[in-house]
């Protein structure tokens, strides 16, 4: 996922915790904060009690995973950040993913496209 779909800096993952709305399933919370922009944008965090580096690591390459196979379906104006909860070091991408989308659509975040709710 390039630079450009991330929030890095502090000051902005402040702005998203202070200023914005925070959805929870078990694995995920997610705080989302309306902007005017191009793109969407999110940041992950992933803390110490999920396991060492390289644990946390894994997690987050499967939420960025997640989150570039979802792009389309995820509304561009806003800027979003997944706090990885303890149960998601367990799961495999496929169980994060779907996670992911449990989660952003209780947001109201995603929007399925029509291929999906087909099926």
């Amino acid at each position: 996922m390039r630079k450009s779909f991330r929030v890095k800096s502090e000051k902005d993952f402040g702005n998203v915790f202070h200023s914005g709305q925070s959805t929870a399933n078990r694995q995920f919370v997610v705080y989302k904060l309306k902007k005017e922009q191009a793109h969407f944008r999110i940041g992950i965090s992933v803390g110490k009690k999920i396991g060492n580096a390289v644990m946390r690591n894994a997690v987050k390459r499967k939420i960025r995973q997640s989150v570039t196979e979802l792009k389309p379906q995820i509304e561009s104006n806003y800027d979003f950040i997944v706090i990885a909860r303890k149960p998601a070091a367990e799961m495999t991408t496929a169980e994060v993913k779907n996670s992911l989308i449990h989660v952003l659509s209780l947001a109201k975040i995603y929007r399925p496209n029509e291929d999906d709710a087909k099926s």
